[in-house]
C-alpha cells in the first residue's frame, strides 16, 4: 500500500499522542477491573518423605477434559502454594528435581475453596549421580513468525561481545564499516529485549561491542515481522534478548576473558528471585585495542587531469568501556507484575590512525608523499530505563502490558590532526569536535485476547519520539598560528523522528493448519534542520504494513509456512547528515537530507523437516523493493572521491537459504548455513545508468566433536562470495575460527581457548571502476586473536533427571 502525503499541521502531533495515550489508559482502566481474588482456590503443601517442606517445587493445574493447562505455580520457601481458577474438573502434576513425578486427578472445583492438605513427593530410584540428560536446546528452533538462536551453543562466541556474536548466526554479517545486514541487506531493524535501544551516529556496531556476550541469552531473526512490530527495516528485525533468569534462588554466572591483541573482559550476571520479587543485574568491563588497516590503489583519468595514487592505513581503535543493567520484577499478585530496569553504559577510548598517500607519475614513480594521522579521544555514555506494567487473567494467554522507555546517548569525539607534506616539507595542523547526542522516548501498550481453543486476537498502541543531535567543527592553523574554523565542515544538523502506530492481528488453528494476519498503520512526522543556514526539510506520511503468516503441519511433524509482510526503511541519521568524517582527506562519506524512505514487499516460502539425526529449514525468499538507497562514488577535479547515499533504484531480489543440523553420533555434530540470491536493480543518477544484475551467495559450516570426556572442540568457517556492485565489485571474504572448550570445577566451571581469523584472511577487498575513476582497496578491521575465557555458573549445575510416578494412595489419573 503506498503512502499517502499529509498536509504539515503542528498540531496534529499532540492530538495523536493524546488519543494514544488515552486508548491505553482506557484500555488499562477498563481490564484492570477484571480481579481473580474472587475466584475459588486450590491450596496445598508439597513435601519430602521426611514431611519437610519442598520450596521452588513445580506445581501445574490442568483441565480434566481437554487436558489444558489452565496456571502454573512454584511452592514458597515453606513448600505452600496456592491457584485461583474458575469452577471446574482438574488434575494436578507436581514435579520437583530428583523426586518422581505426582499426579492427582479428580478434583472438583466448586464455588468454595479445595485444600489438598500435604502432598509427599517420592525420591527417584535412580542412582541421580550416574544419570544426566544430555538433551539440549537446538541451537536453532523455529516459531511461527522467527528463528531463534540460543548463543550459548556456539563455542565461538565464548568471549565474545554483542557485534561479534551478531556476525556468528547465519544470515547475519557484520562488515568491515561495522553496518549489520541480514541475507545481504542492510536495511535491518536491531532491538534489545524487542525495543529500539539508545544509538547516535555511531554505528550500531560501535555500540554493540560495549555489550559483553555474557548478558545475551538467545537471538531471534524475524526475516518477515507480523503487525506487532515496528515496520522499520526492510529485510526485517533482529531481536537481542537479554539474561534474565526465571528460577527461584541466587544463580548467575562470572566470565572472565584475556586475549592477544590486547582483548581483556571481566563480567558477571546475578539473579535472585522470591515469591514476590526478581532482582537482575549484569556487568561488564572491557579493554580492548584493535590493530586493523588496509592500503588502497587510485587512478583518475578525467576530462582535464590524471591523477595515480596509492594509499596505506594502519589504525588502532579501542580503550575502556563497561557497562551495567540493573532491575527488578515485583510480583503484585497473580495477575500484575510491574518490571524497572536500567542500562548504564560508558566509553573512554583512543582510536588513532596513520595515512600515507604516495602520489605518483603516469609511469608509477613517486614525486610527492604526505602523511596523516590522526589521534582521536572519543567518550561515549548511554543511559536507558524502562517501566513496564504487566496483567495477565484467569483465561490462559490473555494478557495487557503497558511499557515506558526512555534513552539517551550522547558520544563526543575530539581530534587532533598532523599531516606532514614530505615533498614542500610543510605541516598541517588541523583539529575537530563532533558531538553527537540523542534522545528517545517510547510509549507501548499491547492487549492479547485468546479466542475459543487456539484463537489469538491481538491489538496495541505505540508512540516514539526520538530527536537526534550532531555539532559538528574542524578548524586549521593558519599562517598567523590562529586556528580557523573551514565553513565547510561547521555546522549543527538536527533530526526528529516521531512515529505513531497502531495494529490488530488475529491468529488460529484449524486442524493442522496455523494461520495469522495483522495491519499496522505507523503515522511519520520527520524533520531535519541546519542550524547554521536555517535549512529544513519536513516529511509527514502515513502508511499500513499488512502481514500474513501461515504453517501447515505435517503428520511426522514437519512443516511448511508462507508469510508476506510489507516494510519501510526510512532513511537513517547518518545517511542524512551532510558532514563525513575528516580521517582521510581524500575519501569522504557524505550525508543526503533529501533522502526518502524505501519501501518493501516480502515473501517468503519455508519447510522445516526433522530426521532421525538432524534437522533442516530451507526457504525461498523474494523481495520487491522501491526508492532503493544506495551509496555511489563520485570524483571532483583532483581525483578525490566522495561516496553518497541516493534513492537509486527498483530492485527484485529472489533467494534461496537453508538452515541444517546433523549428529553424526554421540560426539560428533555438524551445522550449516547457506544463502543464494540474485539481485536485479534498474535505476539512474545525474544521467548515469546504474542498473545491475548481481549472483552471489554466503556460508557458514560449523563442525563439533567431543575429543574427550568435557574436552570438546568447535570449527567454524565463513564464505562471503564475490559481488557485483553498481561501480564495480566486492571481492570474497573467508575466515576460520577454531574453539576447544573443557569443564572444570565440576562442571560449574569452563574453560574456552580460541583463535579467531586462523588465517587472518577476514579482509573487505573491493573495487569502484566508474568512467573515469579506476580504485582497488583492501581493509581489515581487526586482525587475528586469541582468546582465553573462563566461565564460573552459580547455582546452574547440570539438570540431572528423574522419571514420572504416581500416587500410591488411589488419587493416580
Amino acid at each position: 500500500m503506498q503512502s499517502q502525503m499529509i498536509p504539515k499541521l503542528n498540531s496534529s502531533k499532540p492530538l495523536v499522542l493524546l488519543m494514544l495515550l488515552g486508548l491505553l489508559f482506557s484500555g488499562y482502566s477498563i481490564m484492570g477491573q477484571q480481579q481473580s481474588s474472587s475466584l475459588p482456590s486450590v491450596t496445598g503443601k508439597v513435601v519430602d518423605e521426611n514431611n519437610e517442606a519442598v520450596a521452588f517445587a513445580n506445581v501445574a493445574l490442568y483441565e480434566s477434559q481437554d487436558s489444558s493447562l489452565i496456571k502454573g505455580e512454584v511452592t514458597d520457601i515453606d513448600g505452600n502454594f496456592l491457584i485461583r481458577a474458575r469452577p471446574s474438573n482438574y488434575y494436578m502434576k507436581i514435579t520437583y528435581l530428583s523426586y518422581q513425578a505426582k499426579l492427582k486427578g479428580n478434583l472438583a472445583l466448586k464455588t468454595s475453596n479445595l485444600e489438598l492438605g500435604s502432598i509427599k513427593l517420592s525420591s527417584s530410584s535412580q542412582n541421580l549421580d550416574e544419570v544426566e540428560i544430555t538433551a539440549e536446546r537446538s541451537q536453532m528452533e523455529l516459531k511461527l513468525d522467527k528463528r531463534v538462536f540460543n548463543v550459548g551453543k556456539d563455542l565461538s562466541n565464548a568471549g565474545a561481545n554483542a557485534a561479534e556474536i551478531l556476525d556468528n548466526i547465519p544470515s547475519v554479517q557484520v562488515d568491515v564499516e561495522g553496518n549489520i545486514s541480514l541475507r545481504g541487506s542492510q536495511n535491518v531493524r536491531v532491538l534489545i529485549d524487542g525495543k529500539m535501544f539508545s544509538i547516535t551516529g555511531t554505528s550500531t556496531a560501535d555500540v554493540l561491542r560495549q555489550f559483553s556476550g555474557n548478558m545475551i541469552e538467545k537471538v531471534e531473526v524475524i526475516t518477515n515481522p507480523s503487525a506487532r512490530y515496528d515496520a522499520e527495516g526492510e529485510v526485517g528485525i533482529i531481536n537481542i534478548v537479554l539474561k534474565k533468569e526465571e528460577r527461584k534462588g541466587i544463580n548467575g554466572s562470572v566470565e572472565a576473558v584475556a586475549g592477544y591483541p590486547d582483548n581483556y573482559r571481566a563480567a558477571f550476571n546475578l539473579n535472585y528471585r522470591t515469591e514476590k520479587l526478581n532482582l537482575f543485574t549484569s556487568y561488564g568491563a572491557n579493554y580492548r585495542k584493535s590493530p586493523g588497516g588496509g592500503n588502497s590503489f587510485q587512478t583518475f583519468n578525467g576530462p582535464d587531469t590524471a591523477y595515480v595514487y596509492e594509499s596505506e592505513s594502519d589504525r588502532e581503535r579501542g580503550g575502556f568501556s563497561n557497562n551495567i543493567r540493573l532491575g527488578s520484577d515485583w510480583f503484585i499478585n497473580d495477575n500484575n507484575t510491574i518490571t524497572v530496569s536500567g542500562i548504564y553504559q560508558f566509553s573512554d577510548e583512543k582510536n588513532t590512525t596513520e595515512l600515507t598517500y604516495r602520489d605518483l607519475f603516469a609511469n608509477r614513480e613517486l614525486y610527492r608523499e604526505v602523511v596523516r594521522t590522526d589521534v582521536e579521544k572519543e567518550d561515549g555514555k548511554t543511559l536507558e530505563s524502562s517501566l513496564n506494567y504487566t496483567k495477565t487473567f484467569d483465561k490462559e494467554d490473555q494478557k495487557f502490558t503497558i511499557d515506558l522507555q526512555w534513552s539517551e546517548r550522547d558520544d563526543l569525539e575530539k581530534s587532533n590532526i598532523n599531516e606532514e607534506n614530505f615533498l614542500t616539507n610543510t605541516t598541517l595542523f588541523q583539529k575537530s569536535r563532533n558531538l553527537e547526542a540523542n534522545k528517545t522516548y517510547l510509549m507501548q501498550s499491547d492487549y492479547v485476547l485468546p479466542v475459543s481453543k487456539d484463537g489469538r486476537f491481538e491489538t496495541g498502541v505505540r508512540a516514539t519520539l526520538r530527536t537526534v543531535e550532531n555539532d559538528y567543527k574542524v578548524e586549521q592553523l593558519d599562517s598567523n598560528n590562529q586556528f580557523e574554523v573551514l565553513p565547510d565542515f561547521n555546522n549543527n544538523f538536527i533530526y526528529q523522528e516521531n512515529i505513531y502506530a497502531a495494529y490488530v492481528m488475529f491468529g488460529n488453528k484449524v486442524k493442522n493448519f496455523s494461520y495469522q494476519a495483522g495491519l499496522r498503520a505507523e503515522y511519520s512526522d520527520i524533520g531535519t534542520e541546519l542550524k547554521l543556514g536555517g535549512e529544513t526539510n519536513n516529511y509527514e506520511y502515513l502508511n499500513f504494513f499488512p502481514s500474513a503468516h501461515l504453517t501447515y503441519e505435517l503428520e511426522n511433524k514437519d512443516n511448511f509456512q508462507l508469510s508476506y509482510s510489507r516494510r519501510i526503511n526510512r532513511p537513517r541519521f547518518r545517511y542524512l547528515l551532510p558532514f563525513s568524517n575528516f580521517s582521510d582527506s581524500r575519501n569522504f562519506y557524505a550525508g543526503n537530507p533529501d533522502l526518502q524512505p524505501e519501501y518493501s514487499d516480502s515473501y517468503e516460502l519455508g519447510y522445516l523437516t526433522y530426521f532421525e539425526k538432524g534437522s533442516l529449514y530451507s526457504s525461498i525468499y523474494y523481495r520487491h523493493r522501491t526508492g532503493v538507497i544506495d551509496r555511489i562514488t563520485i570524483t571532483d577535479n583532483e581525483g578525490f572521491t566522495i561516496r553518497i547515499p541516493v534513492n537509486l533504484a527498483t530492485e527484485n531480489n529472489i533467494g534461496f537459504e537453508a538452515n541444517g543440523s546433523y549428529k553424526l553420533n554421540k560426539k560428533i555434530s555438524f551445522n550449516a548455513n547457506v544463502n543464494f540470491y540474485r539481485s536485479i536493480s534498474e535505476g539512474s543518477y545525474e544521467g548515469m545508468e546504474l542498473n545491475n544484475d548481481v549472483f552471489t551467495w554466503n556460508g557458514r559450516l560449523v563442525g563439533k566433536a567431543e575429543l574427550m570426556p568435557k574436552l570438546d572442540f568447535q570449527a567454524s568457517f565463513n564464505y562471503r562470495a564475490p559481488q557485483e556492485t553498481n561501480q564495480g565489485k566486492r571481492k570474497s571474504l573467508y575466515s576460520l575460527d577454531l574453539s576447544f572448550s573443557k569443564d572444570i570445577l565440576k562442571g560449574k566451571g569452563t574453560l574456552v581457548a580460541s583463535v579467531k581469523d586462523v588465517f587472518n584472511s577476514r579482509k573487505w577487498r573491493s573495487i569502484v571502476d566508474t568512467e573515469y575513476l579506476y580504485s582497488e582497496s583492501e581493509f581489515q578491521w581487526r586482525a587475528r586473536q586469541f582468546l582465553l575465557t573462563f566461565t564460573y555458573r552459580i547455582n546452574q549445575k547440570k539438570k540431572r533427571g528423574g522419571r514420572e510416578g504416581y500416587d500410591g494412595d488411589g488419587n493416580d489419573y
